[in-house]
């Protein structure tokens, strides 16, 4: 039971962290993270917002990997 919850606690602390770092993100950055989950998201998300698919992608790609850095900062 002791292991149990431990590892409750590190999952929870991760989850912490992971909000976190969501939060110090700029709003189109956690605004397209939080969005898109699937190819036929990421292509809505792109009309939806009047730009190409391939420009929904690239921030896609930038916000994930300044949600990483984040993250990494945090677990050092």
């Amino acid at each position: 039971m002791l292991y149990f919850g431990a590892k409750c606690s590190t999952t929870q602390l991760q989850a912490r962290e992971t909000l976190e770092a969501l939060a110090d993100l700029p709003d189109w950055q956690r605004e397209i993270l939080m969005a898109v989950d699937q190819p036929e998201s990421l292509v809505a998300f792109a009309r939806s917002r009047g730009m190409h698919p391939g420009t929904a992608a690239s921030r896609l790609r930038i916000a994930r990997e300044a949600l990483a850095l984040r993250l990494r900062r945090w677990r050092r």
